[in-house]
């Protein structure tokens, strides 16, 4: 599990296309970061996008990516335009007949090939899973692959495309694995380090405020330092929270920390 925790890392260095999609998007071919000259037009940017956010699924048909994206092009002629604007920016010394490197047509069906390319998200996913992985059998590992996601993790997933349908999903899902992630961590560190777990817990509830875990742990947390009337604080604030945000009262194991908390008074 090492050996994959250092693969992840090392990947970033050895490719030639670097692609950041959390909190912005960017992407570098051979060290140099593409502007929109390189990429001739806005429907190139968004089909690479779109390719990366779909890299799970099977090939996908010329027709099913144009509905996705521009359901006004209707003979698909923008999204021929659109894919050799595309390998133009990732290839540009690229023969204009040369077979592209990092798309795989198979008849009318194309796919990304992402095994030559970093991309961010990916490497925060992967990440993440290795961690859930390890979580019970090596703490160790889990903690520093939970670290090493986080610190990839700049913000929101394509944020130039956050009214688009099609990226809404991934959006989400990626939101979720960061808040799982943060709390995870924040639980591993609770009691060898309780002040990096409320800034991780604090981190979390920005995102989402009835994030009722992120507040069990704070109690948790404040409760640790000896700060027993911020555990308080942080039931009452959670207790109205889930009221105002969920018409919702807190869970049982939530209730059985603050009685704890109580009781030791």
């Amino acid at each position: 599990m090492q050996a994959q925790f250092e693969a992840i890392k090392v990947k970033q260095l050895n490719s030639l296309i670097q692609v950041h999609t959390l909190g912005r998007f960017e992407v570098w071919v051979n060290g140099r970061k593409l502007n929109s000259k390189d990429w001739g037009r806005d429907k190139s940017i968004q089909l690479f996008q779109f390719f990366l956010m779909a890299r799970n699924r099977k090939a996908m048909h010329k027709e099913q990516i144009v509905d996705k994206l521009w359901e006004e092009d209707l003979d698909g002629q923008g999204f021929k335009v659109a894919l050799h604007g595309l390998n133009k920016a990732l290839e540009p010394e690229k023969k204009s007949h040369g077979e592209a490197k990092y798309f795989e047509r198979i008849a009318q069906t194309y796919q990304l090939n992402t095994e030559s390319i970093w991309v961010d998200s990916f490497a925060f996913e992967a990440l993440v899973n290795l961690a859930n992985q390890v979580l019970i059998s090596d703490s160790e590992l889990a903690t520093n692959a939970y670290r090493e996601a986080l610190s990839l993790h700049k913000g929101t997933f394509l944020p130039d495309r956050v009214y688009e349908d099609w990226s809404c999903d991934e959006r989400e899902r990626l939101q979720l694995m960061y808040l799982g992630a943060v709390i995870a961590l924040a639980e591993l560190l609770l009691k060898q380090n309780p002040v990096e777990s409320i800034q991780l817990c604090q981190q979390a509830l920005l995102i989402d405020v009835a994030w009722e875990e992120a507040y069990r742990i704070l109690m948790e947390a404040y409760f640790l330092k000896g700060n027993r009337p911020m555990a308080v604080k942080t039931f009452q604030l959670c207790e109205k929270v889930l009221y105002e945000e969920l018409a919702l009262k807190p869970l049982p194991e939530t209730k059985k920390i603050y009685a704890k908390i109580m009781e030791a008074g």
